[in-house]
């Protein structure tokens, strides 16, 4: 197998979420996330976060149920999406091309070992606003939005995971992820890793399922400008009965303050900031939590909070 070189996969691109009530879905993600529509395709609606410069940053995709489509990474080249292309085949995955997403060319669709799926790209096209969405500063790609959290960029996808180390492996062996951060319980195994493709500290996260299923998801999380966004999103939560699960509050593990709400299709939505913690040094050493330091809770004393609704109904995500 190939060893991917560090940058293959420039970023993610955009994430698909599936959801029984398509309606209220995009409402949430329009009235309150501040995200505009970008397109629609029947039963699938493309939305964007106002800085980013592709077509879409979430699809949302009428469905029975809620749950995780499609991770979108876009490599930094032609060569690279080949080459990662090839990595995935040496390693013994399987996929496929396709074209079937407005403002991109041919994705090559694969899943991890858990059963998420997973596309790679090259060929985007730049979004170009309306002129009802221009921007009065030129290196913006569309206005910020006077409604809503406004959020700034889809930040990372934390995945359920029946095997974490397994899948942790496939981002770091076959796509060129480095890990940041990673839960070690007393028995040896990996409850969670943090891996980043970027100076992010963080794009993709596994978390260990602990019903033992696959192909679920923990959230998706967008990131807003700074901490008092997130504050500004809980009064906003409160004041159009959008359900909070827990926060604002801090991470421990990356640091990143938070608010998790629940959007009406049944998907866990991470509101966050952490812009200012980077990963700059090429040779970071991967921090281990211990069980006992993670049995503290997030920071400031707050609980690990489980992979449920606080109030009792499992998410079928």
């Amino acid at each position: 197998m190939t060893t991917p070189p560090l940058g293959d996969i420039a970023h993610i691109g955009h994430t698909q979420l599936f959801t029984p009530d398509l309606d209220a879905s995009v409402a949430f993600c329009t009235d309150y996330l501040g995200l505009t529509v970008s397109g629609q395709d029947g039963g699938t609606v493309f939305l964007r976060t106002y800085d980013d410069y592709e077509h879409h940053s979430l699809v949302l995709t009428a469905r029975d149920r809620p749950g995780l489509g499609r991770l979108a990474l876009r490599t930094a080249g032609e060569e690279a999406l080949h080459r990662r292309v090839r990595a995935i085949e040496e390693a013994g995955g399987t996929g496929h091309w396709t074209e079937d997403e407005p403002g991109l060319g041919k994705l090559y669709v694969t899943t991890d070992p858990d059963g998420h799926e997973h596309a790679l790209y090259w060929e985007s096209e730049h979004y170009r606003a309306p002129d009802e969405l221009k921007p009065a500063l030129k290196n913006q790609p569309q206005a910020k939005p006077g409604h809503g959290v406004g959020v700034r960029r889809l930040d990372h996808v934390n995945f359920l995971a029946a095997d974490v180390l397994a899948n942790a492996e496939f981002q770091q062996r076959v796509l060129g992820a480095r890990p940041t951060e990673q839960i070690r319980l007393d028995s040896g195994r990996i409850a969670a890793r943090w891996l980043t493709f970027t100076d992010k500290s963080y794009d993709v996260v596994y978390t260990e399922d602990w019903t033992g299923s696959k192909g679920r998801l923990h959230h998706i999380a967008f990131a807003t400008d700074t901490r008092e966004d997130i504050l500004r999103a809980a009064d906003l939560a409160i004041d159009t009965g959008v359900f909070i699960e827990t926060g604002p509050h801090k991470h421990a593990i990356q640091q990143t303050f938070f608010l998790y709400v629940y959007e009406p299709g049944g998907n866990r939505v991470e509101l966050c900031n952490p812009l200012t913690r980077l990963v700059l040094a090429p040779d970071w050493p991967l921090i281990t939590w211990t069980e006992a330091e993670r049995a503290k809770g997030q920071a400031w004393g707050l609980k690990t909070i489980e992979s449920f609704h606080t109030h009792g109904t499992p998410p079928t995500a």
